[in-house]
């Protein structure tokens, strides 16, 4: 069982970050209602993390891939338990948002290493196996978020999702420092600090004008203005890479058609997956009177056939064209969320979402092992590490501009379905902020038109979700070559394992 231990550490780290970015959804009224804070504030508490996840990975795993994978995962390891302490003594928003930056830092050193430390540990079938279990702690994790968080907060305070993670920390810690070897690049070079400050400047402009868009407007000059200034920041990162000795994302990978597919899908299926959970818990407590454990356990269906899809499909469909997992993957995703907006009526209760939850899990579990195993077959294993940054960046960065495109798509379609009821323009963003429990325990007439609002918003973001699962499917049928597999076969060109990875016990 020995040789499972690096399997264990990585597991642990992974499920620990990868839950912090979805544990704070059922807690989301609690903190509105404690810190006095509103939407855009709450949004920011989800969507901080993802992005600093999403902006460091890169330069993450560049780091990795040069000083040794595993110290970077281990200062990850030490960063994340040190913010997550200080968000869960956090007394405002703005502390409890920038300490959530800093713990997104820390996760981004820990997820941008996983992958290639899985790599350089395991081969043949046991690295099937490895990828396949922790596509399936990926795959659960993010589900199983709500579920955690809703118990700790509902016993303990919402203080505690965060807290929790300080014995996690100090167990995966000891299991890496007594398991894990080290691997790096031993070609890697300097880091490329002008291409990561771009990058970050871009995605950070980029989702705070998502955010901001369903106060100013799609079309406003200042959306669109936000939206320019991203894409230029886009445009010098680019030209940072192309011009740079060391880039951070070397872009010939983007020559295989095997690796943008790959890159599109994991954008989308994170944006399409999870990014409605949010608004589904608001829903949930603050309009149905469900606790945040009961809110946590409505996601079950989704947690549960992700995990059981996942642990079988490293076994059941080892070797099996990536084009059918992934792409099938995201066309369940894409279903499922279009099944539950097709479901939700308004009076209907948290049992109209149970089928498209499952089907959205199932397309989980099939598509992120093999989206990890397909990634590390399209690159020579010394860019293991690069490439493992960039899907797992693409992964954050969809769920990012999922959280704010669907947080704008929501709060209009909040205020569309109040368009009937002669409230006041104000009512959408006290709905929005958790304030339905308050309205209706003082007015319970109004029952009628906050359910109907609340219907109309969540189908805006069901709708919108689906059409991302399937446009990732049409990416994949497009983009990835009927050859790929799977199991995650080195392609041509690819030079051996043990010229990349050099093992370093400590």
């Amino acid at each position: 069982m020995r040789k499972w231990l690096p399997l264990t550490a990585v597991c642990l780290g992974a499920f620990m970050l990868l839950v912090d970015v979805t544990i704070v959804t059922v807690a989301l009224p609690d903190m509105a209602a404690d810190m006095h804070t509103g939407f855009a504030a709450l949004q920011w508490v989800m969507d901080i993390y993802a992005l600093a996840l999403a902006a460091l990975l890169l330069g993450a795993g560049s780091l990795a891939d040069r000083i040794g994978r595993r110290r970077v995962y281990l200062g990850g390891l030490v960063v994340f338990a040190a913010a997550s302490l200080a968000c869960g003594l956090a007394t405002g928003p703005a502390a409890l948002i920038a300490f959530r930056a800093v713990q997104g830092l820390g996760g981004a050193a820990m997820f941008a290493t996983t992958m290639a430390l899985l790599s350089s540990a395991y081969q043949g079938r046991d690295r099937g196996i490895a990828f396949g279990v922790w596509g399936a702690v990926n795959g659960a994790a993010a589900a199983a978020g709500p579920i955690i968080g809703g118990l700790l907060t509902e016993h303990f305070g919402w203080r505690w999702i965060f807290y929790i993670n300080l014995p996690v920390c100090a167990v995966a810690v000891y299991v890496t420092l007594k398991a894990v070897a080290d691997s790096r690049d031993p070609h890697a070079k300097g880091l490329d600090l002008p291409g990561m400050a771009a990058f970050t400047a871009g995605a950070g402009v980029v989702t705070y004008a998502l955010i901001r868009a369903g106060e100013n407007g799609w079309t406003s000059a200042a959306t669109l203005g936000l939206l320019g200034v991203g894409v230029a920041a886009f445009a010098v990162f680019v030209l940072v890479e192309l011009r740079t000795a060391r880039p951070m994302l070397d872009l010939s990978l983007f020559r295989s058609s095997t690796f943008v597919g790959v890159m599109a899908a994991a954008l989308l299926l994170s944006g399409a997956a999870f990014s409605y959970l949010m608004y589904v818990s608001l829903w949930l407590q603050s309009v149905e009177g469900m606790s945040p454990v009961g809110a946590g356990l409505v996601v079950v269906p989704l947690s549960l056939a992700s995990f059981l899809v996942s642990a079988l499909a490293g076994r059941l469909l080892h070797g099996a064209p990536a084009r059918l997992t992934i792409g099938g993957g995201l066309a369940l995703i894409g279903a499922g969320a279009l099944l539950q907006a097709w479901m939700l009526d308004a009076g209907d209760g948290w049992q109209a979402l149970v089928p498209g939850l499952v089907m959205t899990g199932a397309g989980v579990g099939a598509a992120i092992p093999s989206l990890a195993a397909t990634v590390m077959g399209a690159v020579a294993p010394a860019r293991a590490g690069m490439a493992g940054g960039a899907l797992n960046t693409a992964r954050q960065l969809g769920m990012a501009f999922g959280i704010a495109v669907l947080g704008s798509l929501f709060h209009a379609g909040l205020a569309d379905g109040l368009g009937g009821s002669g409230q006041a323009r104000g009512t959408a963003e006290a709905l929005a902020s958790g304030g339905a429990g308050r309205l209706l325990a003082a007015a319970p007439a109004a029952r009628a038109w906050v359910e109907a609002a609340f219907v109309s918003g969540l189908r805006e973001t069901f709708v919108a979700s689906g059409v991302m699962g399937l446009l990732g499917a049409l990416a994949v049928a497009l983009l990835i070559r009927s050859t790929g597999r799977s199991g995650g076969a080195p392609q041509a060109g690819a030079r051996p394992a043990d010229a990349a990875a050099v093992p370093e016990r400590v």
